[in-house]
């Protein structure tokens, strides 16, 4: 089978420095550049938080926007900076999505409530299992399930091609890349829409990172840590690949080629 040349037409990414192409480049080139940290909201421990972004924009419908997490929201305020970038608004009909997802944000005032009353209770697996009865969500999972993500995409963007969420973070962001990237090469599509986010600003992140000790520290630079933590960063990241004749065909500009996706 012959492989199809794929490239890059969009880009869309909201991180702590800002939203779009032009504002992280013009960060990132400028001599006085710092990190953007949030020292206060969860001391001792730091996040790179995200900026206010204009929800309106991307998510004109404020039900829509009411009934998502900021989670759910971020990521699909970057695929809409995505599609725009790659002037893709017109293929939504026959764009693929791909979606690498963690679980989202936990109930935390459940949480908090579970481990309040198991403190002082005698028989701490009969109150458990009464308190997760009541208390979970009607798909009986403990955070929001990951295609939350893939759906509302679809259901904001109109993007109702084929649709794959993978559950994690790094490994299934690279995996996601791969897949799109070899759907459109084997000729099973000619655009997709691929992407994830993470949204560090939560309470919920400490039982997952700092119990640990992953999640510690203040800030500084890589080239002076010897380990022992990180800081997180709230960030999303989303590309539209397309056959490159379907690029050509359109008039589309193409950033960059993408050869292969390797994890």
């Amino acid at each position: 089978m012959r492989q199809r040349d794929v490239v890059i037409t969009g880009i869309g990414l909201v991180t702590s420095l800002g939203e779009g192409n032009d504002a992280h480049w013009e960060v990132l080139h400028a001599p006085d550049r710092r990190p953007v940290l949030d020292e206060t909201g969860f001391a001792p421990w730091t996040v790179h938080p995200l900026p206010a972004l204009d929800l309106d924009r991307q998510i004109p419908k404020r039900g829509d926007q009411r009934q998502m997490e900021p989670w759910q929201r971020l990521n699909t305020y970057a695929a809409g900076l995505a599609l725009d970038d790659a002037g893709a608004r017109g293929l939504v009909g026959e764009t693929h999505l791909v979606v690498a997802a963690g679980g989202g944000e936990r109930d935390v005032a459940l949480d908090e409530q579970i481990t309040a009353e198991l403190a002082q209770s005698s028989d701490r697996g009969a109150r458990l299992n009464e308190m997760l009865a009541t208390g979970l969500r009607p798909t009986l999972f403990l955070a929001q399930l990951s295609n939350l993500v893939a759906g509302n995409i679809s259901i904001v963007h109109g993007v109702t091609g084929s649709s794959r969420t993978l559950m994690g973070e790094e490994v299934a962001a690279a995996d996601a890349l791969r897949i799109a990237r070899a759907r459109i090469g084997e000729g099973r599509g000619e655009i997709a829409l691929v992407g994830g986010g993470f949204a560090a600003s939560r309470w919920d992140m400490l039982i997952l990172y700092a119990r640990s000790g992953l999640w510690q520290g203040g800030f500084r630079p890589l080239s002076e840590r010897e380990g022992g933590g990180m800081v997180l960063g709230s960030m999303a990241a989303y590309l539209v690949l397309e056959a490159a004749e379907h690029a050509r065909a359109r008039g589309a500009r193409a950033l960059a080629r993408l050869d292969a996706a390797v994890s």
